[in-house]
């Protein structure tokens, strides 16, 4: 079972390479052929476009100065059309190489990686349901791209955001880089959990108000626009957890969910949440799971998709393959991290259930796969459910 430490550490893609053997790291530099994420599910065609915000009214709690606190943020939305604009790319260059080299992957696997977004198509009109999603420690917001586009695709408005100092490597304009300083052995966790969430939950408040003030995000015509009064919030591991205390802090979150999360880094756990929050999971249980579920008030479901590891729930059991991943890690580390599901199988049940939870409490959709166990979904027990 995942340690306390591995839930964050190993939930950063870019702390694979710390438990891996080092002579693992030597391969043919061929890059795989180019292979498409999983195609979105919904009617839409989706659009997706970059931001570069400045929250000058935060100082950086991460940062080694004293510097404005600034986010890259990626937009997914549904496109109004498609037509002459080009295909987005998985990651920017610089912070393909490091990713694939701390895993790793093949060099060019990430650039291999197909998504299916239009790079600044038109916007679908009229206000938008606005989901933020968060990775997780040491992680990308590119590694959220397959369920990013799918809830996209449904008529959501997804902002997946780069935690700066946190993310593994966050390129800005002007090919400037940030790397990640968080520790991978802080002398104590505890203190270190509250300053990541801390910053985590700045960063998804300021983006709520940066993505719904005035009439549109970006610049031009065909923006989209969000709607201030549906706002979810979506994380993996160290992203869940930050989901979670946002939503227990900021009454203008209406629902959350939590991917393989322990709700570390926030009083959560022993307060519980007001509002609707669905936790997915790989393992069977967690004592801040445990505690989180003497004290919810909220609806709430605890469900785990069984064959799934912690990193399941991201985009890496699609790079594994053409990245050679398999081949590197030992077979145990591989399944505990990667599951024994299909990765198409495993997406498709994320996806659904994800989609589930804002579909009811955003738009105001029916939603019975929330309701109990589904015969067309057996790998998904419902472990605990409130209301």
């Amino acid at each position: 079972m995942l340690t306390r430490r591995s839930m964050l550490v190993l939930a950063g893609l870019s702390a694979g390479a710390g438990v891996l053997p080092a002579a693992s790291v030597a391969r043919a530099t061929g890059g795989p052929a180019a292979f498409p994420l999983p195609a979105p599910t919904g009617r839409h065609a989706v659009g997706t476009r970059v931001l570069h915000l400045v929250d000058r009214d935060r100082i950086d709690p991460l940062a080694p100065d004293r510097r404005p606190r600034e986010l890259m943020v990626q937009l997914w939305y549904p496109a109004a059309w498609t037509g002459g604009h080009r295909r987005a790319t998985y990651s920017g260059a610089v912070a393909a190489a490091e990713l694939e080299a701390s895993l790793p992957l093949i060099p060019g696997t990430l650039a291999a990686a197909r998504p299916h977004a239009r790079v600044n198509a038109p916007a679908a009109p009229g206000p938008l349901p606005l989901v933020l999603l968060g990775h997780g420690r040491k992680g990308s917001r590119a590694h959220g791209t397959a369920l990013a586009e799918d809830l996209a695709s449904h008529g959501h408005l997804v902002a997946g955001v780069d935690h700066t100092f946190d993310a593994a490597v966050v390129e800005f304009p002007g090919g400037r880089v940030v790397r990640s300083v968080l520790p991978d052995e802080p002398a104590d966790w505890e203190a270190q959990e509250r300053l990541e969430i801390g910053a985590r939950v700045g960063d998804l408040r300021f983006l709520a108000g940066a993505l719904t003030r005035g009439s549109g995000i970006g610049h031009g015509p065909g923006a989209p626009v969000a709607d201030r009064g549906r706002i979810g919030v979506l994380g993996h591991s160290m992203g869940g957890a930050a989901a979670a205390e946002a939503l227990r802090v900021d009454g203008r979150f209406r629902a959350g969910v939590a991917l393989d999360a322990g709700l570390f880094g926030s009083p959560v756990p022993d307060l519980g949440l007001d509002r609707p929050f669905l936790l997915l999971t790989a393992l069977e249980d967690h004592e801040t799971w445990q505690r989180w579920r003497e004290h919810q008030r909220g609806w709430a479901r605890q469900l785990r998709i069984t064959g799934t590891g912690h990193l399941t729930f991201t985009d890496l059991p699609h790079l594994a393959g053409p990245g050679g991943l398999r081949e590197v890690w030992p077979a145990d580390l591989y399944a505990e991290l990667l599951g024994t599901l299909r990765p198409e199988r495993s997406t498709a049940l994320v996806r659904s259930y994800a989609r589930a939870c804002f579909d009811r409490f955003l738009t105001g959709r029916p939603a019975p796969l929330l309701d109990g166990p589904s015969v067309r979904h057996p790998e998904v027990e419902f472990r605990w459910s409130h209301r």
